[in-house]
């Protein structure tokens, strides 16, 4: 069975980089522009790992984490934070919300399949 891998993120192109990044892997990618519609994504289709922006209009990256983690079939997902900011205190609040971990923005395809890796298992399908 694939892994299910919820992005949200307000950028198509970091939306993009990230189904990149999976092809190769047994992953299901789904796509949400922002909080609002991840939430309603994350809700039906129970990802296995959500990578969440912190960024975004209509609803921002924290309170999607807010929703997430107060919805109990919901709040045990990992999270992996992507923001473009890395100051201590944000970091800290991460971190006391259960973020399973961040990355910096721009990164790598290579950095979130390894991120990514540490917290769920990929696996190459045998063809």
């Amino acid at each position: 069975m694939p892994i299910t891998i919820l992005s949200v993120d307000d950028s198509k192109m970091v939306r993009m980089l990230v189904s990149k990044a999976f092809k190769k892997f047994d992953c299901r990618v789904l796509e949400a522009s922002n909080g609002l519609e991840g939430m309603a994504i994350a809700a039906q289709e129970k990802p296995d790992l959500i990578l969440l922006d912190f960024t975004m209009p209509v609803m921002d990256g924290m309170e999607m984490l807010d929703m997430l983690r107060s919805h109990d079939d919901l709040k045990t997902v990992p999270v992996v934070m992507l923001t473009a900011e890395r100051s201590r205190d944000m970091l800290a609040e991460f971190a006391k919300k259960g973020v399973r971990d961040y990355l910096v923005k721009p990164f790598r395809e290579q950095e979130i399949v390894e991120r990514v890796g540490r917290i769920v298992p990929l696996v190459v399908p045998v063809a």
